[in-house]
């Protein structure tokens, strides 16, 4: 039997079916794009460990078969090793069953593991994030991770019915994953994952000025699907420009995830709460992620210890104080956001007409599925604004309360004025 088909039936027949659609996606890349066109024709009971160390060398040298230009021709180290822990894996079922004495792939030098290195925001960038946020219309989402540090995926699925918005209490039970470019909803990995998060005050009166001008029971609707949450991707890009106009360095969303639990423990959280507030399985599983932050608040401690308690020579002696910390007053640099050359979706168009007159615009679809214009004049471009703002909210509410009629199916009113909407 050759080893391309063993590895493939090996993965149909005991590993697929207790896989998650996005490992098993993850996998059948390996198999199919790297290791049975390569090594695929070996019969199993003769491929060896110099087979397996050259295929990793040939695919660590020019494996890649996309985005060549951006990182270059070869398989990353993570890569080679998962080939490799597939092949093992399956090398040691077939040896586990008798079609071969021993497993080849034991013993493979493999690439170094390394941990892929933490980057977080500071607090000036965390400012200046923020400002921007407010600017692209992203802010209530960044927000949120800054303050709860939820998986890209986990704030992606969030609805309306898992905040308590009398408590404060966001319950996290789900998980939007992208399968074959399409986004699916599960369960999250582990059941330390389903948690309850509470917010502050300050936070949950923000998300609750939101729901009041969100017409979805997503809390991060998609702007161009009904009845969808936001894609994660288009989350990343969002990420990506937010950062860039706001002149941060450039970040992933986990780390994101990263800044809040570095800010939560140098703040003094303790790490039990912090680990069942970020879905860790184990409080162990925190300290190892962040040992650095860890260690820097055990050696702050010991200093604490030492000068307040101390009594070997130079210490304090009983009864004197210690010397207050000359506090830095650091001037902030001010900050304009970015403002794009087109308003944001949703929020109409203001035409000057003439040096006394302007047009506020607003053309939604109606609950009918028909696209309508509403018009607001005004003496002042600041008075057109203000006038816009309300006859968007009115509309969006007129609009809200017709799809609630024909969900009932109640018949709509078609001499009524608001019928259009």
């Amino acid at each position: 039997m050759p080893f391309g088909d063993w590895i493939l039936l090996w993965y149909t027949r005991f590993k697929k079916p207790s896989l998650r659609p996005t490992t098993q996606a993850y996998y059948e890349n390996l198999i199919e794009r790297h290791i049975r066109p390569d090594i695929g024709r070996i019969p199993l009971n003769k491929l060896t460990q110099n087979d397996l160390q050259q295929f990793y060398a040939r695919q660590k040298a020019g494996g890649r078969q996309i985005r060549i230009d951006r990182y270059g021709p070869g398989l990353s180290d993570p890569v080679i090793r998962a080939c490799h822990t597939q092949c093992r894996a399956a090398l040691e079922k077939a040896r586990a069953t008798g079609l071969i004495r021993v497993n080849p792939a034991i013993g493979c030098k493999l690439p170094p593991k390394k941990v892929r290195e933490m980057q977080v925001l500071t607090r000036e960038e965390m400012r200046r994030f923020i400002i921007q946020a407010k600017e692209d219309g992203c802010f209530e989402l960044f927000l949120l991770e800054l303050c709860t540090g939820m998986r890209r995926g986990e704030i992606a699925a969030l609805q309306w019915n898992d905040l308590n918005l009398r408590t404060g209490e966001l319950h996290i039970s789900r998980q939007a994953t992208t399968v074959g470019g399409r986004i699916q909803i599960y369960p999250p990995k582990t059941k330390a994952s389903i948690r309850t998060v509470r917010l502050p005050p300050a936070i949950t009166a923000v998300l609750a000025a939101l729901k009041e001008r969100t017409d979805s029971r997503w809390m991060f609707p998609s702007p161009v699907k009904e009845d969808a949450p936001r894609h994660p991707s288009a989350i990343r890009k969002m990420l990506g420009r937010t950062l860039e106009r706001a002149e941060c360095k450039h970040i992933r969303f986990h780390d994101l995830r990263h800044t809040f639990t570095t800010t939560a423990l140098q703040y003094g959280m303790d790490v039990k709460t912090l680990s069942a507030m970020i879905g860790h399985i184990s409080a162990e599983t925190t300290l190892n992620i962040y040992t650095h932050i860890t260690d820097d608040m055990q050696k702050n401690a010991a200093d604490k210890i030492e000068r307040g308690f101390g009594r070997g020579e130079g210490s304090l002696s009983e009864g004197e104080k210690l010397p207050a910390p000359p506090v830095k007053t650091a001037q902030r640099a001010a900050f304009e956001p970015y403002r794009g050359k087109y308003r944001k979706p949703g929020t109409g168009c203001v035409s000057k007409l003439n040096d006394h007159l302007f047009e506020g615009r607003y053309s939604p679809t109606n609950a009918y599925g028909k696209r309508v214009s509403k018009t607001v004049y005004a003496r002042t471009k600041e008075e057109c604004e203000e006038k816009l703002t309300a006859l968007i909210t009115r509309i969006k509410a007129e609009i809200a309360e017709e799809k609630k009629r024909l969900k009932a199916g109640e018949t709509p009113h078609a001499k009524s004025k608001s019928a259009p909407l």
